[in-house]
């Protein structure tokens, strides 16, 4: 008897829709390789029926990513660490990224400081790249507890751009990849669009398992990741994800993003506000 299909759910970068393309391909890589290697339940696709945040505590969870701050705040002992994609994108550095802070091109806004009282976007209060790193920037000329006259929350950098743009929000902080990949495959999307300031950096999303999974497990996880980098098949969808690398981190290695919020509390900015 066939072994019940585990679940793999890489739902954090999915558009626009040659990503999600890339994605796929990418995957059914991956999902051959551990088959032939021998591992059992290994789905041919990947999970699209489900959010991003519903994968990551699965009892059944093969391969998900997740992003940092919920996994340096909450995941951390409940889940493995597998391996963090690194992309070629401006703003990020082998396994790091920051997120980029953008206005409208006609709104006047020359820096950070021209956006004290404004309506900020983000896409959770959970999110690393949308919320800590941006509390990062805004925390050492806050003075204060407060610094934007209202904060909206969007669920996505896709509809924090889309406020910007639109002018329901003054700012938003978009991370570096997303911002590439929009940049590049969405480009009408940006064309109001102009970056202000750079956040500080941090190590990116982290693909995950389970926590029970074993070590053989996560090795074979991490070989697979290792030979997409490098198959001629997967030339197109390397290069539609930017992708270049995978580096193995410690739970260590992602104290960083604590230390930032530690260090915007320390200012007396405890939240994006």
């Amino acid at each position: 008897m066939d072994s019940p299909a585990r679940l793999a759910s890489l739902a954090m970068y999915v558009a626009p829709p040659p990503v999600a393309q890339a994605t796929d391909a990418l995957w059914a890589f991956v999902a051959r390789r551990l088959t032939d290697a021998g591992m059992a339940g290994v789905p041919a696709t990947l999970d699209r029926s489900i959010s991003h945040d519903d994968a990551w505590l699965r009892p059944d969870l093969l391969l998900s990513q997740t992003c940092g701050y919920p996994y340096v705040t909450s995941l951390r002992g409940n889940v493995r660490l597998v391996a963090t994609p690194c992309y070629a994108y401006p703003g990020c550095d082998g396994p790091d990224m920051r997120s980029f802070v953008i206005v409208r091109r006609d709104a006047g806004f020359a820096s950070l400081k021209d956006l004290r009282g404004r309506t900020a976007a983000i896409n959770g209060r959970d999110s690393n790249s949308g919320a800590n790193l941006f509390r990062a920037a805004i925390a050492p000329i806050a003075r204060g507890p407060r610094f934007f006259g209202r904060v909206i929350e969007t669920g996505g950098h896709a509809a924090s751009i889309a406020a910007v743009a639109e002018g329901r929000a003054d700012c938003a902080a978009i991370d570096c990849i997303t911002y590439g990949h929009v940049a590049r495959f969405a480009p009408e999307d940006m064309a109001d669009i102009v970056v202000v300031a750079e956040t500080p950096s941090g190590p990116g999303l982290p693909l995950i398992t389970r926590a029970s999974a074993s070590d053989d497990e996560v090795a074979l996880l991490r070989s697979a990741l290792e030979a997409s980098l490098v198959d001629p098949s997967l030339s197109d969808a390397r290069d539609v994800l930017a992708l270049t690398g995978f580096a193995v981190l410690e739970d260590g290695d992602y104290e960083r993003l604590l230390e930032l919020e530690q260090q915007a509390v320390s200012l007396g900015y405890p939240a994006v506000a």
